[in-house]
């Protein structure tokens, strides 16, 4: 416990002593949201990692149907998994079925929550995959600095003083006058108590800048650099990311073990690219490996211009990434083609962010329409269907509140159109801030990975003590063999597949013609959202704004 203790002291002093660098995975969204049926309770989950590890976890839990008694919660790391887990804690009932707490994440890298439900109907668990890292380094305030600076010097003069007193003042009878010596002796002890304190409070700062170097440079997440371009092969544009590995030999806060990507829903790789400063150009991509830190896809016909790229890729330990960078399309050399090579590739071209239609210059939010008396928008579809954002709970959104996101489709009569599955799940969703500081890749079932999610819930059913990793090759190769055969199936024989494997993130909709998603908008601003949906085999895009301000609360 003792030791326990003296970590969390020296990590939160760092922490206030240094200063923050970007965040990791889904950009400028760290949080976890979870959204699904376990047993009898529908539940939404919202897991808020801490910026420092070891650090506490915020995870509150909004039961909407089913009666839960108790939620137990407890921190699970993968490579410790169920046997090196600690106890669970009890969550603190808050009323309107909503429920909080704080677990503890000593370990950093992939771990999950585990939750478990009792009451009257029953009992069920649930994982949240959470990726555990320091993203932080915050200077302290300058108020506490200077009192804390005071508050040193008045404790190194009373300890000079002190030493001082105790050479000579503690002989002397009352009323005795201090001879010539003893005040030598004073000054002497007095200077040898300051040459001590200076040596000692040397060494304490070159040891503290030594744990603060090391928690900055080894500890500290730092993004997977990655080198992309766009140049033609063939005549046709083609988008090349390369992840630089020069890195590794430094410090194992940049290493990665890139033998080790699963696919995410039958992809190694989902690539969006959207063209700045408008975001009115998006694409949606899957590149193929074509080694072990290179991936290549056709680029559909884009404008032009410079483009945002955020590339999502999942390690066999559960941990995600986004891999960023900024690339230029050229213009397309060869004529258009309808097709790309992976019919699971997507993109559009729409009106710039901000601006109607019927309005150019003029800028607008998304309420273009009313449904049932709730604020609405709408959204034309490539086939002549058009998609809607129905129950907006209010014309501008509030940071940090936890949303659902629900679009519904409709044909060209205005009919409901039956959607299909996309890559096994109802529905795909891509937000980015205008900016682009902010960006995430949702699904109906949370902000999570599906991939990451199974080898989590693998890992706590395992009883092994720690994980040991397979051969490097041959698991590779396994999963590129794997990745090639899914794109070689029937449409409906692939999406079975990949929904047979993922039997705890279906989110049925009681209408086939919605989706939803769930998501809290980290900041304040005006984001642009991307509404992904399947219909007669082929992938639609919604594109939706809306402005978001800081909670009132």
């Amino acid at each position: 416990m003792g030791s326990f203790r003296f970590r969390v002291l020296i990590y939160s002093l760092i922490l206030s002593f240094t200063h923050s660098l970007i965040a990791f995975g889904h950009v400028g969204s760290p949080g976890v949201l979870v959204q699904k049926q376990a047993g009898n309770y529908q539940i939404l989950v919202s897991v808020v990692p801490p910026d420092v590890v070891p650090g506490t976890a915020k995870v509150t839990v909004f039961v909407e149907s089913g009666r839960a008694r108790t939620i137990q919660a407890r921190p699970v790391y993968f490579f410790a998994g169920d046997e090196g887990a600690p106890v669970h804690d009890e969550l603190t009932p808050l009323g309107d079925n909503r429920f909080e707490g704080v677990v503890w994440m000593m370990d950093s890298g992939s771990s999950s929550v585990e939750l478990l439900f009792d009451g009257p109907d029953g009992k069920a668990t649930i994982v949240a995959p959470v990726v555990s890292v320091p993203t932080k380094m915050e200077p302290m305030s300058t108020g506490t600095s200077l009192g804390l600076a005071a508050l040193g010097v008045l404790l190194v003069v009373l300890l000079i003083t002190t030493v001082g007193a105790s050479l000579a003042d503690g002989t002397l009878k009352p009323g005795q006058a201090v001879p010539a010596s003893f005040r030598r002796k004073r000054l002497i002890g007095m200077a040898t108590a300051a040459v001590l304190l200076t040596v000692g409070l040397t060494g304490w700062r070159t040891w503290w800048n030594s744990w603060a170097d090391d928690y900055r440079t080894e500890q500290l997440y730092a993004p997977l650099p990655i080198t992309s371009k766009v140049e033609p092969v063939d005549g046709r544009n083609h988008l090349t990311i390369r992840i630089d590995t020069s890195h590794f030999a430094e410090n194992r806060s940049k290493r990665r073990q890139l033998n080790f990507l699963v696919p995410d829903h039958g992809k190694l790789m989902h690539a969006f690219l959207v063209r700045t400063p408008n975001l009115d150009a998006f694409a949606h991509l899957h590149p193929d490996r074509r080694t072990v830190t290179d991936f290549r896809a056709a680029v559909p016909d884009l404008p032009a211009g410079q483009y945002l790229l955020y590339a999502d890729i999942v390690y066999r330990n559960g941990f995600t990434e986004t891999l960023t960078d900024t690339v230029t399309i050229p213009k397309q050399a060869a004529p258009a083609v309808s097709q790309l090579p992976d019919p699971d590739d997507s993109w559009l071209v729409a009106r710039p962010m901000g601006v109607k239609e019927n309005a150019v210059g003029l800028p607008h939010l998304d309420d273009d329409m009313v449904l049932c008396g709730i604020p609405g928008a709408s959204s034309r579809l490539a086939d002549g269907s058009s998609m809607f954002w129905t129950d907006k709970p209010a014309q501008v959104l509030e940071v940090g509140k936890p949303y659902r996101l629900k679009f519904a489709v409709a044909d060209a009569q205005g009919k409901p159109a039956a959607l299909e599955p996309y890559l096994g799940m109802g529905g795909h969703a891509a937000i980015v801030r205008s900016d682009g500081t902010v960006y995430i890749h949702l699904h109906p079932v949370g902000t999570y990975s599906m991939a990451a999610e199974t080898f989590l819930v693998d890992r706590i059913a395992d009883t092994t003590r720690y994980f040991q990793y397979p051969d490097p090759t041959v698991f590779r190769d396994s999963i590129d063999r794997y990745v090639t055969h899914l794109k070689q199936l029937p449409e409906p024989e692939k999406n079975q597949q990949l929904m047979a494997g993922m039997p705890t993130m279906s989110h049925p909709m009681k209408v086939n013609n919605m989706v939803e998603f769930p998501y809290a908008f980290p900041r304040a601003g005006h984001y642009r959202i991307w509404v992904q949906v399947k219909r007669n085999g082929r992938v639609l895009t919604g594109v939706f704004d809306t402005q978001v301000k800081e909670s009132l609360m």
